[in-house]
């Protein structure tokens, strides 16, 4: 017995091993300008030493690729592709594909839905009949048993031209030009240097009106004449957008403000060690069971209302604005709830 699960565990790690050199293998093949060592051990999360010998084994088995200086470094690559035998997408994928189509075209954003089911189809095209065949039918039924949930409330659907000219904008790091019915100077026209898109329940374009720093949101469902200008926007090159948005709760951008929470004992279940309020969130725990949760960002009022979600499970430790910001919103809703309620009039 024991022969055979030593022969099972070699087999399984010799799989292993084989699938880490088809992926370094198809990042190199997707990269035009190659990666280096450091970027390939990064991108499979390995070490640097394994790396190596998983960069030894790609070009044994595919002598084509590439080696070239960057610098003090080296760059690897596989101009030209690799054969599509190796690149033969799983049901996991496809699934995974079609799930995102779906939930793209429930949550309104059509043209987003429209691209991914275009690239859906061309996959599906560039398959062996045989491996199609294969998949197919596992690759319904799991459609059929799952689903992206797609949460209540109003989603603005954007014209395909505004997202058009935004992108557009953004390639070319050109300013645009519209006119903004919001905000306190709603029907003025307004010039801004495009930093990017954050899309969600409301999708806003993310940038600084022209001559100032500031960065401000600007909901697209609120933009009327969207133009785009030759005019060079000047995007700091230090700018992230994935960083800005982590930098807040939600959509709503102030003041950073460090976030200490206490998830009671009873609030906490088999799941929360992979539950997430903030991407750079800590978390420890206290003698009693409870966890301490720390992060920074801004958005107090969005976790305000996020955190009425948990009712009596999570206690705010700091910062107190936090905490009565909660009270607040929370009096406010139980002063109107509780006033007299007029009757609907029903018709003759």
């Amino acid at each position: 017995m024991a022969v055979r699960q030593n022969r099972s565990y070699a087999q399984l790690m010799r799989h292993e091993k084989a699938e880490q050199v088809l992926a370094v293998a198809r990042l190199l093949a997707a990269n035009a300008e190659g990666l280096t060592l450091d970027e390939i051990a990064d991108r499979i999360g390995v070490s640097r030493r394994t790396a190596e010998r998983l960069r030894d084994a790609v070009a044994r088995m595919f002598p084509q690729m590439e080696e070239k200086a960057d610098g003090s470094t080296k760059r690897f690559c596989i101009r030209g592709g690799i054969e599509s035998f190796f690149n033969s997408p799983t049901t996991e994928e496809l699934l995974a594909l079609s799930k995102a189509v779906a939930h793209f075209k429930r949550s309104a954003m059509t043209e987003d839905g429209a691209a991914l089911a275009s690239l859906e189809r061309k996959i599906q095209a560039a398959m062996k009949p045989q491996a199609l065949r294969k998949v197919s039918p596992d690759l319904e039924a799991l459609m059929r048993a799952e689903l992206i949930a797609v949460q209540a409330g109003p989603r603005a659907i954007e014209a395909p031209e505004l997202l058009a000219a935004l992108r557009d904008a953004l390639l070319r790091s050109t300013m645009v030009t519209f006119t903004y019915v919001g905000g306190s100077k709603r029907g003025t026209a307004r010039k801004i240097e495009p930093y990017g898109i954050i899309f969600g329940r409301m999708n806003y374009l993310v940038g600084p009106e022209a001559g100032a720093t500031k960065i401000k949101h600007w909901r697209l469902d609120r933009i009327r004449d969207m133009q785009a200008t030759d005019e060079t926007a000047s995007i700091p090159a230090d700018f992230s957008l994935p960083e800005y948005a982590q930098a807040s709760f939600g959509f709503f951008h102030d003041q950073p403000e460090d976030v200490v929470l206490r998830v009671m004992k009873h609030g906490i279940d088999d799941n929360f060690e992979r539950w997430q309020f903030h991407p750079k969130q800590t978390v420890e725990y206290e003698p009693e069971g409870h966890a301490i949760v720390r992060f920074r960002a801004s958005g107090m009022l969005e976790l305000a209302w996020h955190l009425f979600t948990w009712e009596n499970k999570i206690q705010i430790i700091q910062p107190a604005s936090l905490r009565e910001k909660l009270i607040f919103e929370l009096a406010k809703a139980l002063t109107f709830h509780q006033s007299q309620v007029a009757p609907v009039e029903t018709s003759a």
